[in-house]
């Protein structure tokens, strides 16, 4: 690991210890094993190290979507796996997911939220085209935009489980259940 990757994980760590507000640079640089100073090469602040968590969490949950679908399967079930990927990321990562939030929305790194998801989307778009244009969703999807609605809707009804309703992991099955019937009357999905 380099010194960057040392410093984040051990934010993650120290954050999920002692929260946000009581985690101090030096229990971070302390963990990491690093001089203070070289945090400040990095990093101007504690809270500027979220971004940086978020992009970790994103790759995370891009190489499970990618190692969840199956090329050979149809759009539907992929689909499926996509939803299933990030329902067990959510579920997995629950405790940094609502660290990442809780650091972002209290910081202006919050508008390099768009940045950090560009390969979720870029990926998400691309798995659309291929549908779109194998017919098998609807012509009139703008796939861009439609990315970003996919993986918020996604995200936020495993959010709803996982970090809000944290006694109802048992409601998760429903819960994807009405994400797909959802995503395949919006996608208008040919089966």
């Amino acid at each position: 690991m380099n010194k960057k990757e040392k410093i984040v994980q051990a934010a993650i760590e120290v954050f999920k210890e002692k929260g946000i507000e009581k985690t101090k640079i030096s229990d971070i640089v302390k963990l990491a094993n690093i001089a203070q100073g070289t945090f400040y090469l990095y990093f101007p602040s504690k809270l500027s190290v979220m971004p940086a968590i978020a992009e970790i969490m994103v790759e995370k949950t891009i190489t499970a979507v990618k190692n969840n679908v199956r090329e050979d399967e149809p759009f539907f079930i992929q689909m499926e796996q996509v939803v299933d990927a990030v329902f067990n990321i959510t579920s997995e990562y629950r405790e940094i997911l609502a660290l990442i939030y809780a650091g972002l929305a209290s910081t202006e790194h919050l508008k390099e939220w768009e940045t950090v998801y560009q390969p979720f989307y870029s990926w998400i778009s691309e798995f659309l085209t291929k549908a779109k244009n194998s017919g098998t969703i609807r012509d009139s999807l703008h796939v861009e935009r439609t990315s970003k609605l996919f993986i918020g809707l996604v995200e936020s009804a495993a959010e709803q489980i996982y970090l809000y309703d944290t006694k109802q992991d048992d409601q998760a099955n429903i819960q994807k259940a009405e994400v797909l019937d959802f995503l395949t009357h919006a996608l208008n999905v040919k089966k």
